[in-house]
């Protein structure tokens, strides 16, 4: 029996819940193409089904929009709905790497750099250490530690002047979306200098008739402890967690009803240019180098650079944004890409270029889908990756092969049918975009948008994590999203 405590304990744990996952839950394989011709499709009793009998047996509520086209042709095959407009969820991510890659270029790496407005003289810095963020979603504390080590063997050992960190090159926002518990990971704060997602590590043990609890920004290497955010254990039942932020730190509360024996949970920054600071300071001095407390500075003073960490270059940077679903990274390209001091207005300047570029009409508040006021329809989607594919915008390359997996959720190994999509998730929402390329047939282009919005507006903000009903709800759509798929490579592949 699941309990309450149980699942508050679930959530606390952050548990990666299957219904989360990334990709097509349930899929048959292809079948033949049916006696019935292109309007049937066979079930796996053997009967005929068409499109509309896989819809309605779903039974998902709201709206099912989806197209799929011919890709050397761009001819619709099937359709349904497909100019209803819906929250495209993380779907939007792909458009976000069209938008990042033609304004930002292939080329572009974030660079993170240090920067000295003084000499070093014996191994103390005559003037002020800068830390500059460069915007760099993906930077991690094994990185900064690198860096840091990098400059010991430099000789640096402290800092005459001051420690400051700079973190102007993005807007400052303590969040994605508001409409969000406070303590979800996938809705951080962001600015021009982030570390880990911008998201601490609480962990707890049980110890004799209390807790033991940390908070760290670990790496695989480096395990700083942090002090910026501080946790307590309230004996309570409800809610789960509270937050308040002060000047120079975050103060959590965590009820004890949930905690258990142990167990951890990545938790929100909302001070992410000090939390990556107050890393660095405790890195630095863990290789015998003294900095004063840092000073958080929207501008760099001039200064001569002493060392810098690098991303990837941007395809494999939103390779990894699609494969992870990772909306801090979508939020910082995007940002990056429009150069808009708001997340409000920089959504608004992607909306734009959508129309100009693509022609289709669509609506982004943001750039990662997390907002639930975005909407995009099926055909308008598959009209972008149509667009796409023919001018060789190189989304597709970087787009996650999803595979092909049994009733059971199970990839089936070597499947002839390749998909590479993007999927996307939000509460009564699931949407999925991409190519079908059969052996030897002809590759498609489809999207498939579900969604019941007023039924996601509904659900209270503190109960968003994991409502009710909605991990059977995204199961249904998902094996939808896998049955459409397997009719369309049987019968057009």
């Amino acid at each position: 029996m699941i309990t309450r405590r149980g699942m508050m304990a679930g959530l606390l744990a952050g548990a990666a819940l299957p219904v989360w996952a990334e990709g097509i839950d349930r899929s048959p394989r292809p079948m033949p193409r049916p006696a019935g011709g292109k309007g049937a499709a066979a079930s796996a009793g053997g009967a005929v089904k068409d499109a509309e009998a896989l819809v309605a047996a779903a039974k998902l509520g709201g709206s099912v929009g989806f197209i799929v086209l011919d890709a050397a042709t761009g001819a619709v095959l099937e359709a349904r709905d497909a100019a209803k407009a819906l929250p495209p969820a993380s779907v939007a991510k792909t458009v976000t790497s069209l938008f990042a890659l033609e304004r930002l270029g292939a080329g572009h790496r974030y660079a993170t750099r240090v920067l000295a407005t003084g000499p070093v003289e014996a191994g103390t810095l005559r003037g002020d250490l800068v830390l500059l963020g460069g915007g760099d979603p993906t930077l991690q504390t094994d990185q900064l530690g690198d860096l840091v080590a990098r400059l010991a063997k430099a000789g640096l050992k402290r800092v005459e002047g001051r420690f400051l960190a700079a973190d102007g090159a993005l807007p400052r926002m303590e969040a994605i979306a508001e409409d969000q518990p406070v303590q979800v990971g996938y809705n951080p704060a962001l600015c021009g200098l982030n570390l880990n997602f911008n998201r601490v590590y609480f962990e707890w043990k049980k110890a004799g008739g209390d807790w033991a609890v940390s908070m760290d920004a670990r790496g695989e290497r480096f395990v700083p402890a942090v002090d910026l955010a501080r946790m307590q254990v309230v004996r309570r039942e409800t809610p789960l967690f509270t937050y308040k932020r002060n000047r120079d730190h975050e103060d959590w509360t965590v009820a004890s009803g949930a905690l258990g024996k142990g167990g951890s949970r990545w938790l929100p920054v909302r001070q992410p240019g000090l939390y990556t600071a107050e890393v660095f300071q405790t890195l630095a001095r863990a290789q015998g180098i003294a900095l004063p407390a840092p000073e958080m500075v929207a501008a760099a003073p001039a200064g001569t650079e002493i060392g810098r960490v690098e991303s990837d270059a941007l395809p494999e940077v939103l390779r990894e944004m699609l494969k992870f679903s990772t909306n801090i990274t979508a939020e910082c390209n995007g940002l990056a890409a429009s150069g808009a001091d708001s997340l409000a207005a920089s959504g608004a300047a992607m909306t734009d270029w959508v129309d100009r570029t693509f022609g289709v009409t669509a609506r982004f508040v943001d750039h990662s889908g997390l907002g639930g006021a975005s909407r995009i329809s099926a055909q308008d989607m598959a009209a972008i990756l149509l667009a796409a594919h023919r001018q060789g915008r190189g989304l597709k390359p970087i787009l996650r092969d999803v595979g092909m997996k049994d009733d059971k959720g199970a990839v089936i190994k070597g499947h002839p049918v390749k998909v590479v999509a993007k999927s996307g998730t939000l509460n009564f929402v699931s949407a999925l975009a991409g190519h079908i390329s059969p052996p030897g047939g002809r590759e498609m282009i489809f999207a498939i948008f579900t969604g019941d919005p007023a039924r996601r507006d509904a659900v209270p903000v503190a109960a968003r994590e994991h409502p009710e009903g909605v991990e059977a709800w995204i199961k249904r759509s998902r094996r939808l999203q896998g049955q459409l798929i397997s009719r369309w490579a049987g019968v057009w592949g």
